[in-house]
């Protein structure tokens, strides 16, 4: 599958570094960081931010670092810093000894925050959460100053001391940068930088009741480690401003915050708290549900880390928001399994065929193809016997126009094995559903060809019924009906978008032998169906799989097109 022709992806952060590899900035080092909050599982945007930190770092040979920002106690946890961990690998990197915690310089970011009260650039307010609101201003009109901005630099460094020993409530007191409340940047408003919250902490216990907000433990904790360049979401530019504030006033080693535009993806949802509200309202089966886009359901749908990756790339690195259409993700899925998977057959919705002038007790071993994208792969050996499944969408009683596949006195050829011709069909009695199809075969097409050169319009895969597999199969479809999460009715929100057939199980499937032990994980293609992957949920007893992609390729014909 040769990809269509596409522009070459932008990535206006590489042509910085490459600039300031020329002038000699930064004594010719790069140095990134992939700084994600431990307070959720990672999602398909988090990925490309992956690929870009620890990529851009391996081509300039530089270095990445792993950091969590743990600053705020309530909501993080061990499972989410594992899994993240977990997530970074799988997709191709590793940080080496560069793991890293906001945490760990909690001492040294509360010493700075002494050193800007002692300069008369940070105070202690008492303002609640609702009155520093009233106080902030709009983007039209001024703020207006704390009656606590002018506190002496005295009392405001006993104020924070007493807060970091315990001896205020939760939301009494915090300690804000004086700046300038009419600035035209709301970031710039005296912006709280410690709050109190009497928390345990995931590595630090109780020993601190005073965390720093996100603004100034990021350019702090990027300052500490020498980062060169830190690269951040798009949202974070009007923050800008109060980061190199922070590093200029504390006249500390100063990064280079640069932006680039997140990735959006059309029917599903890129938002943490939108992933809560599907886990815990029970719209999902958890975090790493195939539906979602974190990358533990990615991952278990059968998506690959080469996959992803090249996703990233395609996708490249901008500095405007827009939306990336899902059949590209898949795109980016189907031409790496196209080369990869090894092609089985299995038949998801078993219609029996007894074929009537075959013998009775005779099985035979056929030769199928593992991959005819790579021949190295070689062949596997496929029973054949008298009784097969076939899908029942491959028989129509009375055929549309249009349609070539098994019909009454039509012949077609099955995949590997013989030509055959339906002769008759055998329905319940009393319901009248169709149950089997007794048809004949000729033996001289042995292999998929006829030695009098008649053609047929059709190949159908099957399954040997004395041989086949039990197995549980799940089609997995878009989570949502609209390309668009937002666009629904007054007063409703984006989960009266969610597809109700987002999922279905189907758990009477057939699949040929070669599959018996297959391990979790394990990918491969449904010939003519799709790509599939072995779900966790496997047993000895029976095997589960996840449908990966569908083999229809809506994106790259889009392109060709010219959509």
């Amino acid at each position: 599958m040769s990809a269509p022709e596409t522009p070459a992806p932008s990535n206006f952060i590489k042509e910085i570094i490459k600039e300031d590899l020329k002038t000699g900035k930064n004594n010719n080092r790069v140095h990134t960081r992939f700084p994600p909050e431990p307070n959720g599982y990672l999602h398909i945007g988090h990925a490309k931010s992956i690929c870009l930190n620890f990529g851009l770092a391996k081509e300039f040979g530089g270095m990445c670092n792993l950091r969590l920002d743990d600053t705020n106690p309530t909501k993080e946890e061990v499972e989410y810093v594992e899994s993240i961990r977990e997530d970074v690998r799988w997709i191709g990197f590793d940080w080496g000894d560069r793991e890293y915690y906001a945490s760990d310089y909690f001492e040294q970011m509360y010493q700075y925050a002494v050193q800007l009260i002692k300069k008369g650039r940070a105070f202690v307010c008492d303002l609640n959460a609702d009155e520093m609101r009233a106080y902030r201003g709009t983007l039209t009109e001024p703020g207006k100053e704390s009656p606590f901005r002018s506190r002496s630099v005295e009392e405001n460094l006993d104020l924070f001391e007493r807060m970091r020993k315990g001896e205020f409530p939760d939301g009494s007191r915090t300690l804000r940068a004086k700046i300038d409340m009419s600035s035209g940047n709301i970031n710039m408003r005296d912006p709280v930088m410690y709050r109190i919250l009497h928390a345990e902490h995931h590595r630090t216990g109780g020993k601190w009741c005073i965390y720093p907000m996100y603004d100034y433990a990021h350019c702090v904790s990027d300052s500490i480690e020498g980062i060169t360049h830190s690269i951040c979401t798009l949202e974070f530019e009007d923050h800008r401003p109060l980061y190199d504030w922070f590093l200029d006033e504390l006249n500390v080693y100063h990064p280079q915050q640069i932006e680039f535009a997140r990735l959006n993806l059309n029917y599903t949802v890129m938002s943490k708290r939108k992933f809560l509200q599907l886990v815990n309202e029970g719209h999902v089966k958890g975090w790493d549900d195939p539906r979602m886009p974190t990358m533990s359901g990615l991952r278990r749908r059968g998506y690959t880390p080469g996959a992803i990756r090249n996703f990233a790339e395609r996708i490249g690195v901008a500095k405007r928001d827009s939306v990336v259409d899902f059949a590209l993700l898949e795109y980016c899925i189907r031409e790496d399994l196209n080369r990869t998977a090894p092609r089985v057959m299995a038949v998801l919705k078993p219609l029996k065929v007894v074929i009537t002038n075959y013998p009775e007790d005779k099985t035979e071993e056929l030769d199928a193809v593992n991959n005819p994208e790579d021949p190295g792969m070689g062949t596997r050996r496929v029973p054949f016997s008298r009784v097969l499944y076939i899908e029942k969408d491959d028989f129509r009683e009375a055929p549309p126009k249009g349609f070539f596949r098994l019909a009454l006195g039509r012949e077609v050829r099955l995949r590997y094995a013989y030509y055959i011709i339906c002769v008759n069909v055998i329905k319940d009695e009393k319901t009248g559903e169709l149950i089997e199809l007794h048809c004949t075969y000729d033996p001289a097409t042995r292999g998929g060809d006829s030695p009098d050169g008649r053609k047929v319009k059709a190949t159908i895969h099957w399954v040997s019924a004395a041989h086949a597999i039990e197995a549980e199969v799940r089609l997995y479809d878009y989570l949502l009906l609209k390309a668009d999460p937002d666009d629904v009715e007054e007063g409703k929100d984006f989960k009266s978008n969610l597809n109700p057939n987002s999922l279905e199980v189907l758990t009477d499937c057939k699949l040929e032998p070669s599959l018996s032990g297959a391990k979790t994980g394990s990918r491969c293609q449904f010939e003519r169906l799709g790509y599939f992957c072995v779900d966790p949920d496997s047993s000895k007893d029976k095997l589960v799989f996840n449908r990966t992609v569908t083999l229809k390729d809506t994106w790259a014909k889009a392109q060709k097109k010219g959509k």
